[in-house]
């Protein structure tokens, strides 16, 4: 794929998010990050989809979907208020369908591309290296 000049790129997960703006002149990718943005958990309005129980023991999944909401709260807020022109987004399936769940119709519009892959821990060679490959 080539990432449009100036595009940011969110890489998330159900705990972090990580923000890169691609400073390189088409086709190349040259991305540099941002301060980690402090992400305020929202109730994502699922809370009875995942309930806490000995039948599924995942207790910190309520909490990545609130971190998930707040995530696309974050976002959204960033393309309304004009920063935000083109995102990329990348986070592990479950965390992207969350996210996809709470944008805002405008933060579709600016959307150039996603990928489905758990990225946050990786180094930021091997984001661009899959973002060529999507």
């Amino acid at each position: 794929m080539i990432l449009p000049t100036g595009a940011v790129v969110a890489v998330a997960d159900g705990t972090t998010l990580k923000l890169y703006h691609n400073r390189a002149a088409e086709p190349h990718i040259e991305l540099v990050p941002h301060d980690d943005p402090e992400i305020a958990a929202k109730n994502p309005g699922s809370g009875t989809r995942h309930r806490d129980s000995s039948a599924n023991p995942d207790v910190h999944r309520g909490e990545e979907d609130k971190f998930a909401a707040g995530t696309a709260d974050y976002l959204n807020r960033m393309v309304t208020d004009g920063k935000i022109d083109q995102l990329f987004l990348i986070a592990d399936p479950r965390t992207l369908g969350e996210l996809r769940r709470h944008f805002h119709p405008k933060l579709r519009e600016k959307l150039v591309g996603e990928l489905h892959k758990d990225l946050v821990a990786h180094p930021v060679e091997d984001i661009v290296k899959a973002i060529h490959h999507a």
